[in-house]
């Protein structure tokens, strides 16, 4: 299995970022976290981070038949990036949505997320663990999600 971490605007700066609200972990911390877990649960692991919503849908484009799932934290653009939302829509990768922060505890403007609708799941406000646990959640999905697809492609094939 092959999994794709995902990390969208400004979380560059974790450690140093207002760590009140999203904790003192670097991304490279948290990348070296699920790394470890990674190899614990036999999976391969890639990360990418790009603060260009552009580039960010380009690596969606691109992980299409490179991996089987995606963690994906889109930062800001969780609440206005139509395009993300759709690039999560047409890839068709199961993707669990991660933030640190509980984004529904927030400012009102940061309570709703475009990309939640079209993501398999949504991890939010436990920190760095939102990474980790979305590593075990589409570890233990995936199989269910690739029965549910061999399903819907033997059900068009009528």
């Amino acid at each position: 299995m092959k999994i794709l971490v995902l990390n969208g605007p400004n979380l560059n700066l974790l450690g140093k970022r207002e760590p009140a609200i999203y904790g003192n972990l670097s991304l490279e911390e948290i990348n070296n976290n699920l790394s470890v877990l990674a190899a614990e649960l036999r999976v391969d692991i890639s990360f990418q981070q790009s603060n260009h919503e552009g580039d960010l849908i380009d690596l969606l484009h691109h992980a299409v038949g490179e991996v089987d799932g995606v963690i994906f934290n889109p930062g800001a653009f969780t609440h206005y990036s139509y395009a993300l939302r759709d690039a999560v829509a047409a890839v068709g990768i199961p993707t669990i949505e991660v933030h640190l922060s509980n984004i529904y505890a927030r400012e009102d403007f940061r309570r709703h997320s475009v990309v939640a609708p079209v993501a398999a799941g949504q991890i939010s406000g436990l920190g760095a663990n939102s990474y980790l646990l979305a590593l075990r959640a589409l570890v233990e999905l995936m199989p269910c999600w690739r029965k549910n697809d061999a399903n819907e492609n033997a059900s068009s094939d009528k």
